[in-house]
């Protein structure tokens, strides 16, 4: 059974309208990208508001007994999308409430077309008693429909001060803004103003180190001394928190209504590097291109080049403050990575016009968390909040270490460690 056959053609709560028949999920009339899995499982929580929607039901649902799947993984990831699209957090819900190990439950007021056109209150399957449940376990709908009415006239007046402040996205097809722009997180609009204010898309430079071997027998990097200059390299290899890199900055642009364009290490020309706003995922070790052009000068990665951990990658934390190691190492590799580190750093590009951003890490792991760390308001607002200040609407130079707890080759988690704002 679809997940969106027992709801009407549209149903709406908050800003937000989902046109069942077309499969999309609107925000004042603005389409927003959310994959099939998210917009299921919203379907779901909406056609019985004020219920739990337990987790082995959305397993039923969506992912069938004879699927393969790491269901955890899947439903966490696919519910960490719907919230992104939704603009909330799991620690301060508007919409969706997480009861641990249980299940979800919709906590806002929905409302749904009748036959006869008009709009009106959706009520769960279950009738009295999901009323019941909701005046006992969430905010009362009076109360939250005022909390969502006050939430929307404060969404108008910020509209009106971006405005005034230059934080309104430009592009060829909207130069002076309208009201869907406040979809996108103020946060967010704010730390990419400087990559969202020129009509020309920004770079996204991923790492390709050069390899050389067979991936199948012994691949290992390129080294000068050990190989040779006739060795053949390979360098269109990546790692996959740069691959989940890209896709992610992918999705925040989208929300801004804005595009990326991509392209390897390898391929970036001096020109390039000059005309656009760049943003480098992967660190120089690993992103060669970024040996070209001026880098971090407070945080600079290397490889350490004597004792137990030789060759291993390594942060120099250049002017360490009170209480800050000297060097951010990540966890040895044979006890398995539990701990990394990363760098986010905002730079001045080439041309004055022009800004980089550097997001990297000691390893993939780490530098997937960085760019996820500038990709969701919580965390971005705990750096906006530590870095002082910003010129012409956009951030000052910085450069930021965060540190990286790591499960079964996945970021779990990150914490801003250090610093340095002002950082040219």
């Amino acid at each position: 059974m679809s997940a969106r056959s027992q709801l009407p053609r549209l149903v709406r709560f908050g800003t937000f309208e989902i046109d069942v028949a077309a499969g999309e999920l609107r925000a004042n009339a603005v389409k927003l990208k959310l994959q099939e899995q998210p917009f299921q499982i919203l379907c779901m929580l909406v056609e019985r508001p004020g219920e739990i929607v337990t987790r082995e039901e959305l397993r039923s649902r969506l992912w069938p007994a004879d699927t393969f799947v790491d269901f955890d993984h899947s439903l966490n990831a696919a519910i960490k999308r719907l919230r992104d699209a939704l603009g909330e957090s799991a620690e301060k819900p508007i919409f969706i409430e997480t009861l641990a190990r249980r299940g979800y439950r919709f906590i806002a007021p929905v409302e749904e077309l009748d036959d006869s056109g008009h709009f009106t209150q959706r009520v769960s399957r279950r009738g009295e008693t999901a009323s019941k449940d909701r005046r006992q376990d969430s905010p009362g709908l009076a109360r939250l429909g005022r909390r969502i009415g006050f939430g929307i006239v404060a969404l108008c007046l910020g509209a009106s001060i971006l405005a005034s402040t230059r934080f309104w996205l430009r592009s060829p097809r909207n130069e002076l803004g309208t009201l869907h722009d406040v979809v996108a997180p103020a946060a967010l609009r704010l730390f990419w103003s400087g990559f969202i204010s020129h009509e020309r898309e920004p770079l996204v430079i991923f790492s390709n180190a050069k390899f050389v071997g067979r991936p199948e027998i012994s691949l290992h990097y390129y080294d000068a001394k050990r190989d040779g200059k006739d060795a053949l390299i390979f360098d269109h290899y990546t790692g996959v928190g740069e691959t989940i890199a890209v896709h992610e900055l992918d999705r925040v642009f989208n929300l801004m209504h804005r595009e990326i364009r991509v392209k390897r290490g390898s391929l970036l020309a001096m020109d390039d590097a000059k005309n656009n706003d760049l943003i480098f995922i992967g660190s120089p070790l690993e992103n060669l291109s970024l040996l070209e052009i001026p880098g971090t000068q407070e945080f600079v990665f290397h490889r350490i080049d004597s004792g137990p951990r030789k060759g291993d990658p390594g942060l120099v934390n250049v002017h360490p403050q009170p209480g800050e190691p000297k060097e951010f190492l990540s966890s040895p590799a044979v006890d398995g990575l539990t701990e990394d580190y990363g760098v986010i750093a905002l730079l001045r590009g080439l041309d004055a016009d022009h800004s980089v951003l550097i997001l990297a890490g000691n390893t993939t792991m780490s530098t997937q968390a960085a760019v996820e760390y500038v990709c969701h308001p919580n965390s971005i607002n705990t750096l906006l909040r530590r870095i002082s200040g910003s010129a012409n609407g956009h951030l000052k130079p910085f450069e930021a270490v965060i540190h990286v707890k790591v499960s079964r080759g996945v970021p779990i988690s990150s914490e801003l460690v250090a610093l340095r704002s002002g950082a040219s």
